[in-house]
């Protein structure tokens, strides 16, 4: 498939992940430096004629969206299944998306804590657990044109990572005081060390009471819950990454045994661990994959954040 007219081709060296199963092809490209604080990937899935996949995808953190199919539609946690409009805003979840996906093209881009504040500027928790049209979030719109042009404007993955990287360069600036406690605190959550909200709160400098009203606004969750999903989307990794596993040796160290562990799968997945096991996999399956060949993590919520660049000076904010 070649740029649609007008279009200026990309030349610029880009890093493509391709992983194909079946009728599903995903294509993944690592944002470029000065984005990987904010990004986690661009990424493109396509989905054959004739074919219909569906899943149930673990929580991560929120994405930008553009897909158009006679067949799409999810639905997050216990919620009935629904159209998911062409282009969304789908924020950090702590309960699984069930998904279902037919022919087309579906455009994305992961946005990590930092980027959610630097490109939105809203609280995280406006949309924990939610998605919704692009169009009914103001400050989001930057992010409607773009989904809509890769959307409606057919061109090869390295031109759409491209476009998305010159939208996300354009943007205008705003300043984030809590930049550095962001940075921090999501490290601090991806680290296995901390073992309660407590220990969090110490690991960042600051108070549990402070600490909660700060993790709700830029990762939409109180810590304990992020701590909790943490702990378990480990776990899950190790499943993912290798299913003849028994759970009983995927547990995280956090977890005292295995009823534990089944306790938070219903939580987060809405089923047992053996339910799940039973169910066929291939948009999960198919992201873990391309992301330990891309990036060595098997899951979006495992993702270390890169440094932050500098604080732009005041004058250009």
């Amino acid at each position: 498939m070649g740029p649609h007219a007008g279009h200026k081709p990309n030349t610029a060296i880009v890093k493509i992940t391709a992983v194909e199963a079946g009728g599903l092809r995903l294509h993944i490209v690592p944002p470029p430096p000065d984005l990987a604080p904010y990004v986690s990937l661009f990424y493109r899935t396509d989905v054959a004629p004739g074919h219909v996949f569906e899943d149930c995808v673990p929580p991560e953190w929120a994405n930008l969206r553009a897909g158009r199919s006679p067949v799409y539609e999810a639905a997050i946690g216990s919620e009935a299944m629904r159209p998911v409009p062409e282009t969304i805003i789908s924020g950090p979840t702590t309960q699984a998306v069930r998904l279902r996906i037919g022919e087309g093209e579906y455009w994305g881009l992961g946005l990590l804590p930092l980027g959610f504040a630097r490109f939105l500027g809203i609280p995280a928790s406006d949309y924990a657990n939610r998605f919704r049209d692009i169009a009914a979030e103001p400050a989001a719109e930057p992010f409607r044109l773009l989904l809509e042009k890769l959307l409606h404007s057919p061109m090869p993955v390295a031109d759409g990572a491209a476009l998305m990287t010159e939208t996300l360069r354009g943007l205008p600036t705003r300043r984030l005081p809590q930049a550095d406690a962001i940075i921090g605190t999501h490290k601090a959550l991806v680290s296995d060390l901390s073992r309660s909200v407590a220990n969090l709160a110490r690991e960042v400098g600051t108070s549990t009471r402070t600490l909660e009203r700060f993790c709700c606004r830029n990762f939409g969750f109180n810590p304990q819950l992020l701590l909790r999903r943490q702990r378990f989307l480990r776990s899950l990794a190790s499943f993912m990454v290798d299913p003849t596993m028994k759970w009983i040796h995927t547990l995280d160290s956090h977890y005292h045994d295995q009823a534990h562990f089944v306790r938070d799968f219903r939580e987060f997945m809405g089923m047992t661990p053996s339910d799940y096991a039973a169910m066929d996999h291939p948009i999960t399956m198919t992201a873990v994959r391309a992301r330990r060949a891309a990036r060595a993590e098997a899951m979006q919520v495992l993702h270390e954040p890169d440094p932050r660049p500098l604080e732009p000076s005041a004058a250009s904010a």
